[in-house]
């Protein structure tokens, strides 16, 4: 039974068996995860679909993986920063309607103390 994709179309799209095999189980994994696939397959298991996708030059391995862990790595630090700032304006926006809801509430109460008073004075002048 011969294997298809074939090894030796495989190895001209990565350096050698060691890279091949590695990048066959990564991108399987993914795929198993949920991935999204990058093409249609005709084989069901998940590593015929990674060795599928390696042969249609759709998975590759990245020319520079240290500059690949920097992106990485720099996109999770621009990621936190925004969660941070998301949640300090969301801490600034409580705060500001905490401070609203007071003032809206003394602003009632001394509303209320001045219908009071109003109507303290129009039943002594009904008294009167």
């Amino acid at each position: 039974m011969m294997l298809k994709p074939s090894i030796d179309t495989l190895l001209d799209k990565v350096p050698s068996k060691y890279s091949l095999v590695i990048l066959e189980a990564k991108r399987a994994h993914e795929l198993e995860a949920g991935a999204p696939a990058t093409q249609e397959f005709k084989s069901e298991k998940s590593t015929l679909r990674a060795l599928e996708e390696i042969e249609s030059g759709n998975v590759t391995i990245h020319p520079d993986p240290e500059g690949k862990r920097e992106a990485v790595r720099l996109r999770i630090e621009e990621e936190k920063r925004r969660k941070e700032e998301e949640e300090k304006k969301i801490k600034e926006q409580i705060a500001k309607e905490k401070k609203m809801v007071k003032n809206l509430r003394l602003g009632g109460l001394n509303l209320i103390f001045l219908l009071q008073e109003f109507t303290d004075k129009k039943e002594v002048r009904r008294w009167l």
